[in-house]
């Protein structure tokens, strides 16, 4: 079968969000074809280019978020009016107005259940989803969407549904420039509505659409379900809503408000037309039914990793020094490496002899200065100790990266340590813990995000911003080998049975057999001639039956089950004529 591939930032970029899972999905299932459909995030991303490719891939198509090319096209009057009713239908969901008024809840901000599922009427999904469409239908036939997202008629259209009766207290309360970083955004967020990939010859080609990630990414395939009617898988390893909350704390009511609901009805209309939603956990999957996900379409798949380069370590479980502490992953705020400098100073109160190996590379804007502020820290809770006057200091705190000489890869960084800390106070899925697992490691882990579940009975887990609790456990495990060596094997094996690129692979094979068996057929396939393929199609499709349940309308946009819309296309692999033909 051929495979859309959606993706945002990331595969097939060097450098991106979920490149290792998508380029092992895609090398895993070489039986398929893929088509990989990328939106990109920076230039910078653009210039360092692509990885290798997997030879199933069979074409790329890419286009830019972080700039917009606009095709100059001036709308008619008929055209602009078109656009202000979908665009003031899009602002009123939005900002709660006439027909969806929010709750007063939180100071009369909608709360997140309130705003995507929960408790907001079910007209509010169909108009969001009347207005995204209306905006699509608007591009493809006339252009221009870009200008007129850019346009003063945008920002005033906002405005007043802001203004309007009914809107919620946030809203009410927006200025210009919250008008304005609004716009932007959604400008933004909406450029996939205006590309042209959603034509027989594109989207429209493929058997299936998997978006590799929610938000923006979904919206190609929500494009080629509505225009082809293409069935869409959504896979996500972390919630958009939720990292908006993360990452946008300090930015105005109105402009936290307005976006979080704009995540918010995406994520809800993704959610609702895929055939099928995976998550990667299932913290991430509790946000994904909170956001409107029904569960009857929800699987839990978690990310693939590599077993093998840990192999060697994980049945070496003595290579270890007793007394050192290792910690491996980014260095960023989040990670909170300060409470894991403060409980290795009790620590080593303890346990003189102990170590701690922090072993990682700065991330994103306040990485470099992060991992400045910890070096001091360090410098102050251990000054630098001499066994003689005469003998150089060393501090029991080192901060190393991976790649030199002493730690030339992930394996042999959890490898230098008899105990692997994880102190984070924000987590998703915790990578570094499956590697320390795979490695036959003991963990002393906080409680955030998936640890809980990655982590099993199989390690110790604490409060997070807790030293103390960090330091008794990290003490306990230093103190007896012999439960350091069980938890470490128990753990190796929890991820080689539930963690590895294998059993990642063969889920996602079998989730595509089951959408793709279930999906009318949509095309005539032809073979190389222009004959028929009588037998393309199994003849189960044809039976005249619902084969999913479809949301209202959704039959009719696919044609109705079990009858072939559109012309007829030719094979993917074309099939030789017969002599004499």
């Amino acid at each position: 079968m051929r495979i859309g591939l959606l993706t945002e930032g990331g595969y097939p970029y060097v450098n991106g969000d979920a490149r290792l899972w998508c380029d092992r999905l895609v090398r895993g299932l070489a039986q398929h074809e893929f088509d990989v459909y990328a939106l990109s995030r920076s230039e910078h991303q653009e210039d360092e280019g692509w990885v290798p490719l997997s030879p199933n891939v069979r074409r790329v198509r890419t286009a830019p978020l972080w700039m917009a090319e606009d095709d100059e096209v001036v709308l008619g009057r008929r055209a602009r009016r078109r656009f202000s009713e979908h665009f003031a239908e899009l602002a009123a969901v939005l900002c709660g107005g006439p027909g969806g008024a929010a709750s007063p809840a939180a100071g009369g901000v909608p709360s997140a259940a309130e705003q995507l599922s929960g408790s907001a009427p079910t007209s509010e999904a169909d108009r969001f989803a009347n207005a995204l469409y209306g905006l699509a239908e608007l591009a493809r036939e006339a252009g221009g969407l870009t200008g007129a997202l850019r346009s003063e008629t945008a920002v005033r259209t906002l405005e007043r549904a802001c203004r309007a009766p009914g809107a919620h207290r946030a809203a009410r309360e927006a200025r210009v420039p919250d008008l304005l970083a609004v716009t932007a955004h959604l400008e933004r967020a909406l450029r996939p509505l205006s590309l042209d990939w959603y034509e027989d010859d594109g989207l429209g080609a493929v058997d299936l659409c998997h978006a590799a990630s929610g938000g923006t990414a979904a919206l190609p395939g929500l494009l080629a379900l509505h225009f082809t009617g293409v069935p869409l898988m959504v896979t996500e390893y972390g919630v958009r809503l939720r990292t908006h909350y993360l990452t946008a704390p300090d930015a105005p009511p109105a402009v936290r408000s307005l976006l979080a609901a704009f995540q918010g009805r995406l994520a809800a209309e993704a959610y609702g037309r895929a055939e099928v939603v995976t998550a990667g956990n299932t913290h991430t999957r509790r946000w994904q039914e909170r956001c409107g996900a029904e569960r009857e379409k929800l699987r839990t798949v978690y990310p693939g990793m590599a077993a093998q380069p840990f192999a060697e370590v994980g049945e070496s479980p003595d290579r270890a020094d007793p007394y050192t502490l290792v910690r491996v992953g980014r260095v960023e705020p989040a990670k909170d490496l300060v409470s894991l400098l403060h409980a290795f100073a009790e620590v080593r109160k303890q346990e003189p002899r102990t170590r701690l190996r922090i072993v990682g590379a700065p991330t994103g804007p306040e990485g470099a200065a992060y991992l400045g502020h910890c070096r001091t820290l360090a410098a102050q809770l251990f000054p630098d100790e001499a066994e003689g006057p005469h003998a150089a200091g060393d501090n029991p705190v080192s901060f190393e990266e991976i790649g030199g000489p002493e730690l030339p890869s992930v394996a042999d960084a959890h490898a230098a340590g008899a105990v692997t800390v994880l102190s984070s106070v924000v987590e998703g899925f915790p990578v570094g813990l499956v590697e320390a697992m795979l490695c036959g490691r003991a963990t002393v882990s906080t409680d955030v995000g998936a640890v809980v579940e990655v982590i099993g009975g199989t390690g110790l887990v604490v409060p997070p911003r807790n030293p103390r609790a960090l330091a008794d456990a990290c003490v306990a495990l230093l103190r007896d080998p012999q439960r350091r060596a069980r938890l470490g094997a128990a753990a190796r094996a929890r991820a080689l049975e539930l963690f590895t690129v294998e059993q990642n692979i063969e889920a996602f094979h079998g989730i595509y057999l089951e959408i793709v068996s279930h999906a009318p057929v949509r095309r005539v396939l032809l073979d190389g001639a222009g004959a028929p393929l009588p037998f393309a199609v199994p003849a189960e499709a044809h039976v005249p039956v619902r084969w999913t349940a479809a949301s209202p309308g959704l039959a009719a946009a696919r044609g109705g089950p079990g009858r072939a819309v559109g012309g007829p296309v030719r094979a993917t692999t074309p099939v030789p004529a017969p002599e004499g033909a």
